[in-house]
């Protein structure tokens, strides 16, 4: 069992979620999926927040949480690769695909970006398309271009 706890943000209601001391989701105010967990304010669930209200204030650029997305090893290798794109900086699908050594793998890139369970920890909105569209965003296009321009890229 896993605990979840939400909180309002100027990005909306987020809710984080905890199983077995790292974070497993992140969610945008989930109507359906609360019943599975225990809510709870757990000290990490806290520091998960209090690291993305910092985040959202500018005061950090990077996060130093314990996650543990759940998906496949190919999946998994693209979350890891998508954490080393830096702050204010964006990455193409190809280039991420090229990244894992899988340089024709740009749509499956672009599946395990939609997947990312841990959005914002796990940065999928610096993923963009090759000609700087906003494309594949799970997240609602309206919120990427917050937190793009909030990094200060150009869009």
């Amino acid at each position: 069992m896993g605990y979840i706890f939400s909180a309002q943000t100027v990005l909306g209601k987020i809710s984080i979620v905890e199983q077995d001391k790292k974070i497993t989701h992140l969610f945008w105010d989930p109507k359906n999926i609360v019943n599975t967990y225990e809510y709870k304010e757990t000290p990490l669930l806290k520091d998960a927040f209090l690291q993305l209200e910092k985040y959202l204030e500018w005061k950090i650029k990077e996060f130093s949480l314990p996650l543990n997305p759940q998906g496949t090893d190919f999946m998994k290798s693209v979350w890891k690769a998508l954490q080393n794109i830096p702050y204010g900086k964006t990455k193409s699908y190809k280039e991420i695909a090229e990244t894992i050594g899988s340089p024709k793998a740009m749509r499956a890139v672009g599946m395990a970006n939609n997947k990312n369970p841990i959005a914002i920890f796990i940065p999928c909105h610096r993923v963009i398309g090759h000609n700087w569209d906003l494309v594949g965003y799970w997240w609602w296009l309206e919120n990427k271009k917050k937190l793009l321009k909030l990094e200060w890229v150009e869009i």
